[in-house]
């Protein structure tokens, strides 16, 4: 049964002043991630290297003008959050047809010199070998960087540990890096986590923490689920360029016929012969939607 509004609840709205309350702006930020292929394959036994990398704009003005950040922007009326994130993720890159997926909201006063802003960020998944990227007028140029992030336990108790983490984000002769530290701490059965730039060179407002957490969240979602994988795949491809996908989400890898048998169910064979990939000719793939859809 729809609600219905009461004379009384009208009454209530008609004198209500929500100008009476601080209200923030809202904007989304988009942490982009794909996989490339990072150099040459080193001989036929061996793979083509990949690694997982992020796609930031250089701001074009203030605040935090000449440094690096995500694609992102404010909501204008009318929109979702949705619409705003892929709005301005194609007109800061160029980017149309991304996964999004909310990843987290952002609300610290102190985030962004403007004022107080709050950021619903998005993860966004593409198979990133296929664009040609350009920036829109808030960013001088768009590019993709190589994700690097080494973790080290500083403290650690029975109901908490302090992890610092040293990240660095590289594109042709542009390096970026923070150094973030995360609170870990346990009660019951629930675990809550609280993150702090400690240094940061080059990437503007908190999105050293965003990218981070972002970057933690994907390998946890890749663990779970591997048909993520295909988002950043082409439309056809062979199960070794998949593992390879794989084990760049993850940051280790994977024993091949275990994950053979992970991924089987969700690809189907195509007539497509690949010759010289690894130790023979290799078939390619492609999704099996069906299979796929049916496990939601």
């Amino acid at each position: 049964m729809a609600y219905k509004v009461s004379e009384t609840e009208k009454e209530f709205l008609k004198n209500y002043k929500i100008e009476d309350f601080e209200r923030p702006s809202l904007a989304t930020d988009i942490a982009v991630f794909s996989v490339m292929p990072v150099g040459e394959r080193l001989s036929i036994r061996n793979s083509i290297p990949y690694s997982l990398e992020i796609l930031l704009v250089n701001r074009n003005g203030y605040p935090y003008k000449g440094w690096w950040a995500l694609p992102g922007g404010f909501c204008i009326p009318g929109e979702s959050v949705y619409d705003t994130a892929r709005r301005e993720l194609k007109e800061e890159t160029g980017v149309e047809d991304a996964y999004l997926e909310v990843s987290d909201v952002y609300g610290d006063l102190k985030r962004d010199p403007r004022g107080w802003i709050v950021s619903s960020t998005f993860m966004a998944l593409i198979n990133g070998e296929k664009y040609r990227l350009h920036a829109g007028t808030d960013a001088w140029e768009a590019k993709w960087f190589t994700i690097s992030i080494d973790e080290e336990i500083k403290e650690k108790s029975d109901n908490s540990i302090r992890l610092e983490y040293q990240m660095k984000l590289k594109s042709d002769d542009v390096l970026l890096s923070a150094q973030i530290t995360e609170q870990r701490t346990f009660s019951g059965c629930h675990e809550n986590s609280t993150y702090e730039i400690s240094k940061v060179d080059g990437i503007g407002f908190d999105h050293a923490k965003i990218i981070l957490q972002t970057v933690l969240k994907l390998r946890k979602k890749a663990e779970k689920d591997v048909t993520i994988l295909f988002d950043l795949l082409p439309e056809q491809f062979t199960v070794l360029h998949a593992q390879n996908v794989y084990e760049s989400l993850l940051n280790r890898s994977v024993i091949g016929p275990n994950f053979r048998r992970k991924i089987s169910e969700y690809i189907k064979e195509t007539d497509i012969i690949v010759e010289g990939d690894g130790f023979r000719p290799a078939k390619k793939y492609e999704r099996n939607i069906p299979a796929i859809m049916g496990r939601e």
